[in-house]
């Protein structure tokens, strides 16, 4: 599990069943990508995220509003998926995004930075790139490493 911000971390479905190491970084709410793990005094939402698979404008919005619902209640929020390469990767983008009005090629370096394996696979890129209406070819974010 890596730390985005104080308040977002980016992990492995493995980081979600774990509750000790979760407490000990003071983690109060996961959006989970993978499978839904429930801990008592953590909030979760799973979302039926495919890896590989182009993701939905409404699950994004359901993501997003989690995310944004979570970050005003003083959550620490854990994002995961299968490996923590892929969707978790495009879901903490949309929350820098979304809290800090990055462009969504600059709240994905600030991902890569913070957490080196990050990189959303075409399909799902592209799905970004249509919910905010910005073109960064899939290439652009290939190339673009620390």
């Amino acid at each position: 599990m890596d730390e985005i911000r104080p308040w977002l971390y980016i992990g492995k479905y493995r980081d979600t069943l774990n509750k000790a190491y979760l407490e000990s970084r003071s983690i109060r709410a996961m959006l989970q990508l993978a499978e839904k793990v429930e801990h008592p005094g953590i909030t979760s939402l799973y979302l039926p995220v495919e890896d590989l698979e182009p993701i939905s404008s409404k699950l994004i919005k359901q993501g997003t509003d989690f995310i944004l619902e979570e970050k005003q209640k003083g959550h620490r929020l854990l994002v995961a998926c299968g490996a923590g390469i892929n969707r978790s990767s495009a879901f903490c983008t949309v929350a820098l995004i979304e809290t800090e009005g990055l462009s969504l090629m600059n709240a994905f370096k600030e991902v890569k930075r913070k957490h080196p394996e990050a990189m959303p696979h075409k399909p799902l890129w592209e799905s970004l790139c249509k919910y905010y209406g910005e073109w960064i070819p899939h290439l652009d974010i290939m190339r673009f490493g620390i």
